[in-house]
């Protein structure tokens, strides 16, 4: 070929790119640009930026929060972010982590979008929850939004104890889903108490309210007890479970119990169950039992400033009020008393309706007139308090 023929082709060749556009496509700080690994190792990777110029990225900018940027090797297409025209050696130098970063953040929030349910290994636990990686982005697996099976729960909800239960996780994999990805905030909320609501949408529109169900005591709280059935969990709280006042759930349960329970509530994917609805009511016919003016023995359960909760059987228990206690004024009520002894009482008032009994320990011995309404009234007033 001439060098007359040769000046053509290229003039040939100039337009063609000047038609394309091609010299309009000169990147600048900021842009991803797309180009061919010519060379990779632990400390530099040189990528041919379209035949243009070649881009170098180095140090930390290799590592990528991408997973699409592991394991890269020559002749492997990428995408990089522009950090620098010209470097010292007169080459564009690019970074991984920008746009891995930038298309990490992409793909969390189309899992936000979507719901999708990854996966994600938990790395470190604090005092609010724990720690998760996902796409090499750092998240965050709150307690509340933990499954029943991974909510710690803990009696008195004593923190440290959560935490130690927090941190077993460490190194464990969850099932979850993205729940909030803000990448202007560095923000990625993820739940795995969602995922396990979705998966009981459709065995909980199995149950209704007044179904009685079966199932095994799974733990207990000050507040009630939890029962799985099945592969759902309910509560039982501590009023649900005896007719009588308890302190604590464990004064009648133990863990691994089967117990039967009525469904009363369902709010979600929350189960509420009542186990003294399944039994009758003792108080119904209590009237065929005690009468007011009877005199009748009972085992002092609790001693408060206010007075004794006695037990006069396993099912019905009543309230002395301290002003039925002693005719001294300003006594102290521990001083008469202790838990655990067995004293004799006077019924002096019946309510099967609010399930309450009033007794007396004065009436005894001065043959007092029923009790004033307003030492009734401070009597119900009493009952409500230390049943909250």
């Amino acid at each position: 070929m001439s060098d007359t023929d040769a000046t053509a082709v290229a003039q040939t060749e100039f337009q063609k790119l000047m038609d394309e556009g091609t010299y309009l496509t000169i990147p600048k700080v900021g842009d991803v640009v797309k180009g061919k690994i010519i060379s990779a190792d632990r400390r530099e990777v040189r990528v041919d930026i379209d035949g243009m110029t070649v881009g170098v990225i180095r140090g930390r900018e290799i590592f990528s929060e991408n997973k699409d940027y592991d394991g890269l090797g020559v002749g492997d297409a990428v995408e990089a972010t522009v950090i620098d025209l010209e470097n010292e050696n007169g080459e564009m130098e690019l970074s991984f982590r920008f746009a891995g970063q930038k298309r990490a953040w992409e793909e969390l929030r189309e899992m936000f979008t979507t719901g999708k349910i990854i996966d994600v290994k938990i790395t470190e636990a604090n005092k609010g929850g724990l720690i998760v990686r996902v796409n090499h982005v750092t998240g965050f697996l709150p307690v509340s939004q933990l499954s029943p099976d991974h909510y710690p729960r803990v009696t008195g909800g004593d923190k440290n104890k959560i935490f130690e239960k927090l941190k077993s996780y460490v190194g464990s994999s969850f099932t979850v889903k993205v729940i909030d990805a803000n990448e202007s905030d560095e923000k990625l909320i993820v739940s795995e108490k969602s995922v396990w609501e979705d998966r009981q949408k459709s065995v909980i529109a199995q149950y209704r309210v007044g179904d009685t169900v079966e199932g095994e005591v799974t733990a207990l709280a000050d507040f009630g007890a939890f029962v799985r059935f099945g592969s759902l969990e309910g509560l039982v709280h501590i009023s649900e479970i005896a007719w009588q006042r308890i302190d604590h759930p464990r004064d009648i349960l133990k863990i691994g119990a089967t117990v039967s329970a009525e469904i009363i509530g369902i709010e979600g994917s929350k189960i509420f169950l009542s186990m003294k609805k399944l039994v009758k009511d003792p108080w119904s016919d209590i009237q065929k039992r005690y009468k007011v003016g009877d005199t009748v023995e009972g085992t002092v359960l609790k001693i408060n400033p206010f007075g004794f909760f006695v037990e006069l059987d396993p099912e019905i228990h009543g309230l002395a009020h301290v002003s039925e206690l002693s005719n001294v004024p300003g006594i102290d009520v521990n001083t008469l008393a202790k838990a655990g002894e067995k004293m004799n009482f006077k019924i002096i008032s019946i309510e099967p309706n609010e399930h309450r009994l009033g007794l007396s320990l004065k009436a005894l011995s001065d043959k007092a007139e029923a009790p004033a309404a307003e030492v009734v009234a401070e009597t119900k007033k009493e009952e409500a308090v230390a049943a909250e």
